[in-house]
């Protein structure tokens, strides 16, 4: 693909940098979610079961953070998951604008029995790159992801 703009070689390094990232996350991402359609689930509704499975309990706002999400979004996915009876919403006794989330039986069930197989994917996927790679890609993908000098 032919790009227009004629940035500086600084510029060009680092679009070519970004797109290669993006493009890599968006298919791996595609490729380890797949199988999510096994149990009907959309990604973000698996984000939700997965840190609740490995944190336990949590506000409504924090949920969003951890699977970067906004407000709103949270609030569609977790109704869902509601109405499928895989969590549930409890009022925040201190505050009661807030809602802490929590697994259901159901959901517990669900996600620990699904979350081998996940896991197995993600490391067959990692295992294209060698164990220091993988160890290099983690410190720039934090280093990006902070975006700032560790």
């Amino acid at each position: 693909m032919t790009n227009r703009y004629k940035g500086t070689k600084d510029e060009a390094r680092a679009l070519g940098a970004y797109v290669k990232l993006m493009r890599a996350a968006e298919s791996v991402t595609a490729r380890i979610h797949r199988h999510l359609g096994e149990v009907d689930l959309t990604i973000s509704q698996f984000g939700v079961l997965e840190a609740l499975y490995h944190l336990g309990p949590l506000s409504q706002v924090a949920l969003g953070k951890k699977i970067l999400k906004t407000s709103g979004n949270m609030t569609m996915v977790i109704d869902n998951l509601e109405q499928r009876g895989l969590a549930r919403r409890e009022r925040n006794v201190d505050d009661r604008r807030f809602f802490t989330v929590q697994l259901t039986d159901a959901g517990e069930k669900l996600i620990r029995e699904f979350f081998p197989g996940h896991a197995a994917r993600i490391t067959a996927e990692m295992g294209m790159l060698t164990p220091s790679e993988q160890e290099q890609l983690s410190r720039l993908c934090r280093k990006l992801g902070l975006g700032k000098e560790m």
